[in-house]
Formats: structure tokens, C-alpha cells, sequence
């Protein structure tokens, strides 16, 4: 799944986080070590965002789903290939 979200993903910590619309359609699932909590929209099905697990104290969030960012507007951003995760080293 993390290999092909395509997402770029921010960070902020938990208590910054607000969704301002329609978190009455969020879905959570977990797998693996069941740390990380991944949010997406039950209706549509984007990645919204998630508690991480290599920083719990954080959320990583979709920047394209935030209101008046087009992140295609944000020039070349750093990739991970979503495989070898941070807190496997």
C-alpha cells in the first residue's frame, strides 16, 4: 500500500491536526505493528492522513487534500519507496 499511495505527506504534531469537513466519513486501518492509525475517506477512498508510527506524537497528512494547495505547484519534492520504513533501521 505505502509503495503506491503517491501521496506527499506533511508533518504536524497530533494536537494541530483539525479536519474542518466530513470527518464523520473517515475510516481508520492498521496493520503490520498496529502503531500507525491510516485515516482515508470512506467515500471516496484518498488518503487523508495518519498517526505515524516512526513519531506516534505526529501526524502525517495528504498536502493535496488541504483546501487552495495544488501540490503539483510544489516543485520536486523527496521521495521514499515505502518499503523501508524509518523506524526499521
Amino acid at each position: 500500500m505505502c509503495r503506491r499511495r503517491g501521496a506527499i505527506v506533511a508533518s504536524v504534531p497530533l494536537s494541530d491536526l483539525e479536519v474542518v469537513e466530513g470527518e464523520d466519513a473517515l475510516g481508520c486501518y492498521q496493520f503490520n505493528t498496529m502503531t500507525a492509525k491510516h485515516y482515508f475517506c470512506t467515500r471516496c477512498g484518498i488518503y487523508t492522513h495518519h498517526q505515524r508510527r516512526s513519531n506516534p506524537e505526529q501526524y502525517g497528512y495528504n498536502v493535496g487534500c488541504l483546501e487552495g494547495v495544488n501540490p503539483y505547484d510544489l516543485g520536486e519534492i523527496a521521495t521514499r519507496d515505502g518499503m523501508n520504513h524509518p523506524s526499521d533501521r
